[in-house]
């Protein structure tokens, strides 16, 4: 009998202009636009929204982007943005053949430690009522419904988690 080993999941930091980074971006927003109009983007749209929402801010001094990998494979993200002694999650996204593997338990963990090495104490972030997998995802991890901290146009739900 053979046994094969399952990949596991790494984390890496990124530019945001990274090629792989500005490929994950763009899956990500592809699927916000499509999830958001509940129809195929537009020409130039999900570009338009890439305008709207930039991610330039998510590297350094200002926040930082991981890259997530399931074994080999380029499977997905996630950033944060510094605040005043906390971090905001932004652009957590996962490939379509790597959800329900791990990853976003691994992405969290990612983020959250990286959070508390930053001094953060708490991490916040806010998502959209279609994104049931997501505030699913979050609740599952300890992150719990606050009211409203920010008044982004998308912004429907807005969750933190206390950082040990």
């Amino acid at each position: 009998m053979t046994i094969t080993a399952r990949p596991t999941w790494t984390t890496s930091t990124s530019q945001p202009d990274h090629p792989d980074a500005v490929l994950l971006l763009r899956e990500y927003m592809t699927e916000m636009v499509v999830r958001y109009h509940r129809r195929p983007a537009l020409p130039g749209e999900v570009d338009e929204a890439l305008a709207e929402l930039p991610s330039d801010d998510l590297a350094h001094p200002g926040g930082l982007l991981l890259l997530a990998h399931h074994g080999s494979d380029l499977a997905g993200c996630a950033g944060l943005r510094w605040q005043s002694g906390w971090a905001e999650l932004t652009r957590v996204f996962l490939r379509p053949e790597h959800r329900g593997a791990g990853g976003g338990a691994a992405l969290l963990a990612a983020v959250e430690q990286r959070a508390r090495v930053a001094g953060a104490d708490r991490i916040r972030l806010d998502t959209r009522a279609d994104l049931v997998e997501a505030r699913a995802l979050y609740a599952r991890h300890g992150y719990v419904e606050i009211p409203a901290y920010s008044r982004g146009p998308y912004a429907e739900h807005w969750f933190e988690k206390r950082l040990p």
